[in-house]
């Protein structure tokens, strides 16, 4: 929870004021009669006006309405078919999502834990919009905490058309917009409540086709940020899964923390006072329009998407799409079936060959260690091989910290880490090549002297460009399961956030989910970890003092660690720490490469010393 780090400067007396004044309010919610005039005020400005008379909605044909018409007709009930893409590429996920949102006919439903005010996340509410004022109807919830921070834009989406509705899960305070200060207060009077957060992906059209995976609407999950990108990954499903979809989506829009926008204070102040005449729905005007524009041309091309996807979807059997209780964890029972960490470790635990993980965060959570520590007892000839973020990589350094202070822990588990670099050397098959493009169509970043930074290029690492972070949740077992969704593998995804994704069992699927995670932790895109030699005597007493400082709670200070980061030198073949000429053929970097903000560092080492108290909640 990034947020929670804004607050940590403030002076503590005000935050145990607010605290005692803000506690009374969160058991207050919005008056009911003034919830029930703001919805009526919104209501009668609402535009009801249709762009379309047909019964189709005048949606242009979509080569997936056809793909989802077949898995249906050659499913039965004890042999499910579906067609399935992985989506790799940022810009091509975008494109898709526009395209699936055009080609709706009757129900777009979308949930999400991030909603930004930048071009793709105005792009998509554009988009919604159109699509409601077609005639389809559209359904959209967010979670409070990290999603449009604007009660004025709040009120401006419940009036924009009567097939339009946004709902926002666990409001703090039954407010839209939660300053710092109020969030701190949040935190100190109502811990639980506000750790309950909806890190739920979905996207389900017609209730035929679904994604699912970890990417939010903010510019930097689909390659349009200017200085930090996210490495991720979904899936889109077309058959009898989007069943599942909508059962649960229905679950939290109906849920009772799930609100409507006229009962939050502040969304409803505004409403009532622009009243029944204020402006309609406004389309935006983009940050970089020729690259949404050329984005939407590609959405629109029924040939591209044919060629992109629907042409290299897979026919997979049993699709499972699993996702939390809406109550996690204040619910006293939730139903076992939604327990999605014990879903996750089952699979786990059952591994004979190989686990191939993906996870921007490693930071286990108590389970996870035993299951892995019983795996690694009964099985160890099963390979753990993990791709995470380095800290020149990860959004998060307070997390990051975290993994830094376990990681011989981790790797006494068999675990084989790769840490993801900021500038990967090669990765450029994950990026659409309309992804980086500017107004003028040519690559953003490209400087005067025609040299350019072409993003994900051979880039040396000491040259100014967008810095990368992996942010897919992943995992293949044995070479044919397949875990895609939103869940960390961590304590919060385990213990607080719901959690929403896909468990598929196909080996091809499984192939190709590897095959992109182990490119990622490939020597040039990553980072090995490994131990510190053992030829110098000083290791031995080295090692034992640093065991003894990470099992203090607090006071981890030593800052000699059992392992380090190494690179591959020039000429040489991969190897695994371990083997016999490992150390012949990797560098060592030190413990945070390419960190050139010594802050930064200071921060990470101030977090590894006094940090552990909070691993449950990163």
């Amino acid at each position: 929870m990034n947020r929670l780090w804004q607050v940590a400067g403030i002076a503590r007396w005000h935050v145990v004021w607010l605290a005692c004044v803000l506690c009374g309010l969160q058991a207050c919610a919005v008056d009911p009669l003034r919830a029930r005039r703001a919805a009526a005020t919104a209501a009668a400005a609402q535009d009801r006006a249709l762009t379309c008379a047909g019964a189709d909605t005048c949606a242009p044909d979509s080569p997936y309405r056809e793909l989802a018409a077949r898995a249906q007709e050659q499913s039965t009930p004890t042999a499910p078919v579906h067609y399935v893409n992985l989506l790799e590429q940022g810009a091509d996920a975008l494109a898709l999502r526009v395209h699936l949102i055009r080609s709706a006919r009757h129900s777009i439903d979308i949930q999400t834990f991030i909603f930004a005010e930048d071009d793709a996340g105005y792009l998509i509410i554009d988009e919604l919009v159109k699509a409601a004022r077609r005639g389809v109807k559209v359904r959209i919830i967010v979670d409070q905490l990290f999603s449009l921070d604007d009660p004025t834009f709040y009120a401006t989406l419940a009036r924009a058309h009567a097939n339009f509705e946004l709902r926002v899960y666990n409001p703090t305070f039954h407010k839209a917009s939660t300053p710092p200060l109020e969030f701190a207060a949040g935190i100190l009077c109502c811990f639980l409540q506000v750790n309950q957060r909806m890190h739920n992906k979905l996207l389900l059209v017609d209730d035929a086709v679904g994604i699912a995976g970890g990417r939010n609407y903010q510019n930097r999950y689909y390659d349009w940020d200017d200085e930090f990108d996210y490495r991720d990954r979904d899936v889109l499903v077309a058959g009898p899964a989007a069943a599942q979809m909508r059962d649960s989506f229905d679950a939290f829009w109906n849920y009772r923390g799930t609100v409507a926008l006229s009962r939050l204070r502040d969304v409803a102040a505004d409403i009532l006072a622009a009243g029944i005449s204020a402006p309609p729905y406004a389309a935006h005007a983009y940050r970089d329009a020729g690259r949404v524009a050329a984005l939407g041309r590609k959405a629109d091309d029924a040939g591209f998407i044919q060629a992109q996807f629907v042409a290299r979807a897979l026919r997979v059997g049993h699709v499972d799409y699993f996702a939390d209780a809406p109550g996690k964890p204040q619910d006293d029972d939730p139903p076992p079936e939604n327990e999605l960490g014990q879903r996750i470790m089952a699979l786990v635990a059952g591994a004979r060959s190989r686990i191939v993980l993906q996870t921007p965060y490693l930071v286990l959570s108590g389970t996870a260690r035993d299951v892995f520590g019983k795996l690694h007892k009964a099985e160890p000839g099963v390979r753990v091989v993990v791709s995470t973020n380095s800290l020149a990589a990860t959004d998060a350094f307070y997390v990051y910290a975290l993994s830094y202070k376990y990681k011989k822990r981790y790797l006494k588990l068999g675990f084989e880490i790769h840490e993801f670099k900021p500038f990967p050397a090669e990765v450029g098959d994950f990026v659409s090549d309309y992804a980086n493009l500017g107004s003028g169509g040519e690559p953003a970043g490209t400087g005067n002297d025609g040299a350019g930074y072409q993003k994900y290029g051979p880039t040396p690492l000491n040259r100014a460009g967008v810095r990368v972070g992996l942010h897919a949740k992943s995992m293949v077992i044995d070479d044919h399961i397949v875990v895609i969704g939103s869940h960390n593998f961590d304590p919060r995804s385990d213990l607080y956030n719901t959690e929403s994704g896909f468990i598929i069992d196909d080996p091809a699927l499984a192939h190709a989910v590897a095959d992109a995670i182990l490119r990622d932790a490939a020597a040039g895109n990553s980072w090995v970890i490994a131990r510190q030699p053992r030829e110098q005597p000083w290791r031995g007493i080295n090692n034992a003092i640093a065991d003894f400082s990470a099992a203090l709670p607090v006071f981890d200070i030593w800052p000699f660690r059992y392992a380090t980061s190494y690179e591959l030198d020039p000429g040489c073949q991969p190897t695994v720490p371990g083997a016999a000429d490992f150390y012949a053929c990797h560098t060592d970097v030190g413990d945070f490469p390419e960190v050139d903000l010594p802050m930064k560092t200071i921060y990470t080492r101030t977090m590894t010393a006094f940090g552990a108290g909070l691993i449950s909640i990163m």
